[in-house]
This record gives C-alpha cells, structure tokens and sequence, in this order.
C-alpha cells in the first residue's frame, strides 16, 4: 500500500497536512502522481505554492479565559484586507488563540526559542543518555529525539491542536491557507497568566 515516509514525501512535496496526505494516498492506491493531482484538484496543495506570497494584511484576535486568569493576543496575517475580513479567517484567529491559551506555546516555531533554553534541554538529554549505558551512536539518537519533542512541544505551529490532536496547528493554518486561497501566517503571540513573569 504506502507507508509513512510516502505520506511525509507528499507532504513535503504539496504543502498539504498529514492527514490529508494519508487519506490521498488511500484514494488512490498510494500512487504518488495521482495523489499529488487530488490535493491539487481540491485545493489543498495549493496552500504549499502559496507560502512565498507576502503577507501585510490580517488581524490581531484575542482571548480571555472564563476565569480571568488566561489571556492571549495573537497577530494572523494574510493577503489580502479581503480576506482579513472573511468569518473562516476569523474563526481560525479565534481558534490559535484559544490554543495559545490552552497549549502555552512558548514560540510561533522553532526560530522562536530561545538558544539558552534548547541547549538546558539538551544538556539534560544527554545526562539522561550517559546514565542509561547504551552504545554511543543510541545515546545520540535519543538526546536529538529528546530535543525534537522539546521543539514539539512548544512550538505553536507544531504542537497537536487541541480540539483535533491528530492535526497540527501548522495543519490548521495550511488547510485554512488552502480554502480561502491566500497565504497564511502566524506572525507573533502573547500569552499572559496571572502571577508568572
């Protein structure tokens, strides 16, 4: 049938999100072209080929948690004041928001964090390999397994959504990306909790 370096090779090659990639290469026999040419026909790899397009218009959502005690300002760029305005774009904004304050990314992507922070995670990744005795060349495997799920973790657009854990938020962007025909960013957070620094 297909297996899962397939799904990641369509992914890269069409921008689209994973479980579309999955559910393509079901459609179609796990035929590489063929699966390719569905997410074009509809409208879901176009989201990849849009990525390039500047983004200067969009707008900043907002969300207070019920309790008072979570808020978050996101700012979410598009093409076009066309499609700021649209309810999907809002909704999507709303959406990321309500995740930031659920999820408490630390970052918009891996960019985004801090070098000091990734090197403490890194120390202690390899502490935690030295002490479990294995050969060398698996004591480095683990310590960069350990610190790609640290990148995972708490970077927005990689970590599951919360509302569909299968997909990522980067999927979330990309699919939205897909259906209003524009390029999609998430360009900055802030995420308050009562009492931290």
């Amino acid at each position: 049938m297909f297996t899962a370096k397939d799904v990641q090779t369509l992914r890269q090659r069409t921008g689209a999100g994973m479980m579309e990639c999955k559910k393509a290469l079901q459609e179609n026999n796990g035929d590489m072209d063929k699966s390719a040419e569905y997410l074009r026909a509809k409208g879901i790899a176009k989201a990849g080929q849009r990525a390039g397009k500047q983004t200067s218009e969009g707008l900043i959502a907002s969300y207070i948690h019920h309790n008072g005690k979570v808020g978050v300002m996101v700012e979410i760029n598009c093409e076009t004041d066309f499609v700021a305005r649209t309810d999907d774009f809002k909704t999507l904004a709303r959406e990321i928001a309500l995740h930031i304050a659920s999820a408490a990314p630390m970052a918009v992507d891996r960019d985004g964090i801090p070098e000091d922070k990734v090197a403490v995670e890194r120390r202690v990744a390899e502490e935690q390999a030295k002490a479990s005795g294995k050969p060398e060349a698996i004591m480095k495997r683990m310590v960069e397994g350990k610190v790609e799920a640290y990148y995972k973790d708490n970077t927005l657009m990689n970590q599951p959504w919360i509302r569909e854990p299968k997909k990522t938020v980067g999927d979330l962007v990309k699919e939205a990306s897909a259906k209003v025909g524009e390029n999609i960013q998430v360009r900055r957070f802030v995420r308050y909790q009562m009492g931290e620094e």
